[in-house]
């Protein structure tokens, strides 16, 4: 399998792999996460240290529109560090980087810290229909190259994912869709793109 491991490559961004989204049980569960986490973890292994896992976690204090935001979900009205918003264990210890954002969207200055600046993102993760395109809508508005792993992604429900996917196609070049085989049968998100 193609490692990525050059200077200026791509990186593989895995959004929000938590136990929030991936709990059948919760109800921000993703009933579409068993079906991606394999080929989130496929790419991790294809991008080697090129990985950056992203962790949401609610404002603290609960600032403007998200003091009724968490009021309309109580369940997920809990401290960082609750076990609610740990990664599931089969991305524990994936990825060198980790970034914990207090909003839907995860592009920006600290994002680019790690990534560098107009950098290529590969991403992944839960949900399609809101953190997903959050975070490839404001990176494509900034400049950023994205290519969407859209089978290794997770809707909050097949038909959310779809209407995101629609959504998120209607920016190329900026932001290119893909499935998982067809990035790794290319060798990368530039032979995909």
């Amino acid at each position: 399998m193609t490692t990525f491991q050059t200077e200026t490559g791509p990186w593989l961004v895995i959004i929000d792999g938590q136990r929030i989204f991936a709990d059948p049980t919760s109800p921000w569960g993703s009933p579409m996460w068993a079906d991606a986490l394999p080929r989130i973890l496929a790419l991790a292994d294809a991008f080697g240290p090129r990985v950056l896992k992203t962790r949401w976690v609610p404002p603290d204090p609960r600032v403007g529109s998200w003091g009724p935001y968490m009021d309309a979900w109580p369940f997920a009205d809990r401290p960082a560090d609750d076990p609610l918003y740990d990664f599931v264990p089969e991305l524990e210890g994936v990825g060198h980087e980790c970034l914990v954002e207090h909003s839907f969207g995860k592009f920006g200055p600290r994002m680019e810290s790690i990534t560098g600046g107009y950098p290529h993102l590969v991403l992944t993760g839960v949900s399609t229909d809101c953190c997903v395109i959050s975070t490839a809508l404001s990176a494509a508005d900034a400049g950023a190259t994205l290519t969407l792993v859209t089978d290794a992604c997770a809707g909050s429900t097949p038909e959310n994912h779809a209407a995101a996917l629609t959504v998120m196609g209607l920016f190329p070049p900026q932001i290119t869709l893909t499935t998982t085989a067809d990035l790794l049968a290319a060798g990368g998100p530039e032979g995909a793109a």
